[in-house]
């Protein structure tokens, strides 16, 4: 009886104008505890119904991984792999839940990793393998996840895939090729050194690969297969790459890439692939430049080159992911060197665009990375020149604003450039200081108890800038900031109990 109303319910979810009175009548919550049963047809049937109900409806998901669904998935998947009907019932309540931050946080702790390897090997028919790789491109946001995932071997078994459809001349094989390869971009481009490591091993499978199609292709095989075999060797050098600049690596590997001229051909498939919204070849030469932007020796070689022109001309509004990490790239490049500061700080249509995203909204990375980038610009520049140049573009006030952001790493960035920007030309910058009232935010940072102790010494160090300008000394003294000074001398912290000390004496002159 009670299969066959979870037959019936789940026909009747088919039907749109019946799904809101299912809902009322709380049905979703009675069907999850069927998800438990050993009887394949009332699983088939129940998961049926749940996930037509809840099709679309965040809310209602968001219930469903609260009430525990996911394990109970995730044991469907486990129990009854071999179950063709049941597993693909699964698999697509996995996918419509897993871009879901509860979803994904609830698959940390389940062996789901181990299970869509599983069925990737399993996987006879593209539908089976497009609805696999959409479960794990969502879990591939997770980091923890990611990791999970490339230890359980997916980048092996994804190099598989492309080995065995290597030579085939169907369209839709091309679909899994691109599939595969932006899973393996995102699986191995990652921070996680584990993922790099593994990278060893899977890229020895797709240089096989390669080598085939450029076999075939020699042999005069038809043009799918040089689509195939140009796609596979971008991703296989992108990777590579990614992997041989990595920070833990030697400074000189990248010194000597960027002396091959590695990095224009970078930007030259960057600015390409940006145009034809290759996502998977973005995100890989992305990664790439970053890394190769991070050892010193580097900076210098770049900034020679031209690099910061180039990859300003890239900086497109149409393409935010590009445009977020191009930023941090810039970013990297004037870490530490007064010389790239200076170039990017006289750019004022670079300034300018920085000063526009650094409001932007809609896309908070990119806003987070303006900002961050004009504060690197301010505090490893040592040019009276720019630091006009960026209160000429309005910028000022943005970093002011960043003293008070949620991450503590932007605050500390945001204090020490607005310091070092004070001790190079402290007149220009007292007018904006006053008009976004740097002293009076800088006094509730102090007053905080949960402020950091490290954003707390910064802004003291700000203050004792501050405090060579007659109106902003006044505005210190009229905000009692003395007080607080004299709380924070007995603060458990000995640097911060150190630097209020500090601050006291040169408030009263001594």
């Amino acid at each position: 009886c009670a299969v066959k109303a979870a037959h019936v319910l789940s026909e009747i979810a088919r039907n749109e104008e019946m799904k809101k009175p299912c809902i009322e009548a709380d049905l979703v919550l009675t069907l999850i505890p069927l998800l438990e049963s050993t009887d394949q047809e009332m699983l088939l049937h129940a998961g049926r119904a749940i996930g037509r109900i809840c099709y679309d409806n965040r809310d209602l998901q968001e219930e469903l991984v609260k009430a525990g669904i996911i394990p109970s998935l995730v044991q469907i998947v486990t129990d009854y792999a071999e179950s063709e009907p049941l597993v693909h019932v699964a698999l697509l309540a996995l996918y419509n839940l897993a871009d879901l931050d509860s979803a994904k946080e609830a698959l940390s702790v389940t062996k789901v990793a181990e299970q869509l390897v599983k069925q990737l090997r399993r996987a006879e028919s593209h539908e089976r393998l497009e609805i696999v790789f959409e479960v794990l491109q969502a879990l591939a946001e997770n980091d923890a996840l990611k990791v999970q995932l490339v230890e359980a071997g997916v980048p092996e078994v994804l190099s598989e895939i492309l080995l065995r459809l290597q030579g085939s001349s169907q369209a839709e094989d091309t679909c899994i090729v691109r599939a595969a390869s932006d899973l393996i971009v995102s699986l191995l481009l990652g921070d996680t050194y584990m993922c790099c490591l593994r990278l060893q091993k899977t890229t020895q499978h797709l240089y096989i690969v390669l080598i085939l199609a450029r076999h075939e292709n020699s042999q005069g095989k038809d043009s799918l297969n040089s689509e195939f075999a140009s796609l596979v060797s971008l991703i296989v050098f992108l990777t590579s790459l990614t992997c041989l600049v990595l920070p833990l690596s030697s400074d000189g590997n990248c010194l000597h890439m960027v002396q091959l001229g590695v990095i224009h051909q970078l930007l030259d498939l960057l600015e390409k692939h940006v145009q034809s919204g290759d996502t998977s070849v973005q995100q890989a030469a992305l990664s790439a430049l970053q890394n190769l932007a991070i050892p010193v020796v580097s900076k210098v070689q770049m900034l020679e080159d031209g690099i910061a022109e180039r990859i300003e001309a890239l900086l497109r509004p149409e393409s935010p992911p590009a445009q977020f990490k191009l930023l941090g790239t810039l970013r990297m490049l004037a870490d530490g060197q007064a010389d790239a500061a200076e170039i990017l700080g006289h750019d004022p249509m670079l300034l300018n665009r920085l000063v526009q995203w650094c409001s932007v909204s809609d896309h908070s990375g990119i806003c987070g990375e303006a900002n961050r980038l004009l504060a690197s610009i301010l505090h490893h520049n040592r040019s009276q020149e720019v630091v006009k140049a960026i209160q000429a573009a309005q910028g000022v006030k943005h970093l002011v604003s960043m003293t008070t952001s949620e991450h503590a790493a932007m605050q500390n960035e945001a204090l020490n450039a607005l310091a070092i920007a004070s001790a190079i030309d402290l007149e220009t910058l007292e007018e904006p200081f006053k008009e976004s009232q740097l002293v009076q935010s800088l006094h509730k940072l102090l007053q905080d108890d949960n402020t950091s102790p490290e954003v707390k010494y910064n802004s003291m160090g700000l203050l004792c800038r501050l405090l060579n300008s007659g109106d902003l000394r006044q505005e210190i003294e009229e905000d009692k900031i003395k007080d607080t000074l004299e709380q924070l001398c007995s603060h458990s912290n000995a640097d911060v109990a150190k630097e209020a000390i500090t601050t006291l004496q040169v408030l009263r002159g001594e």
